[in-house]
């Protein structure tokens, strides 16, 4: 975050705002590669016995999917007609949400991956 901070000071105000979308979407790519995985995870752990264990997994996973299309449908691209500043805020509250759906994913996708050694068992006993 300090390197990105460096660049930027060194940039106008118009390629901040640039560079700070770019690295916006680049996340949202980062996540979206990641939806896959996610309805894996959820496969899996819906193979366990019905616990409230498995139920928060499966409700962690539900809610880490739910998370990023929510983002995706309230996510606008500001005009370019508006001012400079206003995008860079923008922007930088846009980067705070989808990084809290990035923690959303990778805390999720731990927890079921803590319970694949019970879905491993439990699939191979069938």
């Amino acid at each position: 975050m300090l390197l990105l901070s460096a660049c930027l000071s060194l940039q106008s105000e118009e390629q901040q705002a640039e560079a700070a979308e770019k690295a916006l979407l680049a996340r949202h790519d980062e996540l979206m590669a990641q939806m896959g995985n996610l309805y894996t995870l959820r496969q899996q752990v819906q193979q366990l016995p019905d616990t409230a264990r498995v139920a928060r997994l499966q409700g962690a996973l539900l809610g880490a999917e739910a998370g990023m299309m929510f983002w995706m449908h309230h996510y606008r691209r500001p005009a370019d007609t508006m001012a400079v500043t206003r995008r860079l805020a923008y922007y930088a509250a846009q980067q705070q949400r989808i990084d809290s759906v990035g923690r959303l994913f990778r805390s999720s996708q731990d927890s079921a991956r803590l319970a694949q050694p019970a879905v491993s068992s439990t699939s191979s006993t069938r």
